[in-house]
């Protein structure tokens, strides 16, 4: 057994010699016969365990504990006491100052038994502290690595991409154009595949806001931006929002959700289908936020339908990483909001969100 450093705190020299005499062979035993002593003990060694008298003339054992609570958390204190008091007693346990207490005169057994439960109790807590360090330097690693993703990686990214549209804008590509197209494929897929990861990431850590959403605006924003994606020219979209009410929600998670679905709705359209269409409601009221989204696109079997929100998951879907409905879900879990499809094969799928509203949170 690991040695295991108990300091005792006492008044009385008498108790410390007995203490010491009685316990000295099992644990490397120090004492102290004033507050002031301890706490120089404290400073110096690694205390294990700390015992202390209850009844002292210049403080409470109690009291000695609530600094030492302040100063050392993370030892267990055992208390010994001489008289009842209950009241005291309780407040100190409910407070997490004192571990346990035993009166005094104190049984051997008994309080060799708890200094070996505390010194478990230490050890537990020692590990713990150690895994969270642990987590804590892994997750500064993540979000170094998730940063790198984000700028480091996309800034090139971004460059290649405006090199390639001067490139098609100036008429260069000559004889080797498909070379082109795919060296321009090539890197958009580059690019959604690190911007699919980054916002994984940041749906699944980032702290819930809430601010006032207004629909009408971040459709028609996220429309614009996806009218420059490939084939999305092709597609009619209709939009119908109805603010019945002001809607408070995660701007961030609920424009993940609205872009997933569009992008889900833009891949799985049928390149034979000469009236691509994408119809887009919403509706706010006091309770929640209703986003339909539905395409006239290749659709899905029941049994692909139980599968879409599963990671990597693609299906029949054409392209793309088979990460965006999982996203979604994990962000309408952060909401507290739930989602359905309704879908047959070849005839296009309808997907619809609720979100809850939470005018309590607004800003």
């Amino acid at each position: 057994m690991s040695e295991i450093n108990v300091l005792y705190v006492d008044d009385e020299q008498q108790n410390l010699n007995s203490f010491k005499a009685g316990f000295r062979s099992r644990y490397r035993i120090f004492t102290a016969i004033s507050v002031a002593a301890a706490l120089e003990i404290l400073s110096r060694e690694e205390i294990h365990v700390i015992i202390s008298d209850q009844r002292m003339p210049e403080i409470t054992g109690v009291e000695f504990f609530k600094i030492t609570k302040v100063q050392y958390p993370h030892i267990p204190r055992v208390l010994l006491t001489g008289y009842t008091d209950v009241g005291v007693l309780a407040e100190a346990v409910n407070q997490g100052d004192i571990y346990r207490y035993i009166t005094k005169p104190w049984n051997e057994l008994e309080l060799h038994n708890s200094i070996l439960n505390a010194y478990d109790h230490y050890k537990i807590n020692r590990d713990l502290r150690e895994k969270i360090a642990e987590l804590q330097k892994a997750n500064d690693g993540l979000n170094r690595f998730v940063y790198s993703l984000s700028h480091e990686l996309r800034a090139p990214i971004a460059s290649a991409i405006g090199i390639l549209d001067l490139v098609k804008l100036e008429g260069k590509t000559g004889d080797s154009g498909e070379y082109w197209k795919l060296m321009d494929a090539c890197v958009q897929k580059l690019d959604y595949y690190i911007s699919q990861t980054v916002q994984f990431y940041k749906t699944a850590r980032f702290k819930v806001e809430h601010e006032q959403i207004g629909f009408e605006a971040l459709v028609h924003s996220l429309i614009s931006l996806y009218s420059t994606s490939n084939g999305s020219k092709e597609i009619s979209f209709k939009v119908e929002v109805d603010e019945a009410e002001v809607f408070y929600g995660d701007k961030f998670r609920i424009e993940i959700v609205i872009a997933n679905l569009l992008s889900n709705a833009i891949k799985c359209q049928r390149p034979e289908e000469p009236d691509k269409k994408i119809d887009i409601r919403i509706h706010t009221d006091a309770n929640e936020a209703s986003i339909i989204v539905a395409d006239n696109g290749v659709g899905m079997e029941e049994a692909e339908q139980a599968r879409i929100f599963d990671p990597f998951f693609k299906g029949t879907q054409p392209g793309g990483l088979g990460l965006g409905l999982y996203i979604l879900q994990e962000a309408l879990e952060k909401l507290n909001g739930s989602v359905a499809v309704h879908s047959k094969k070849g005839e296009g799928a309808r997907f619809e969100v609720n979100i809850p509203n939470s005018p309590q949170h607004k800003e």
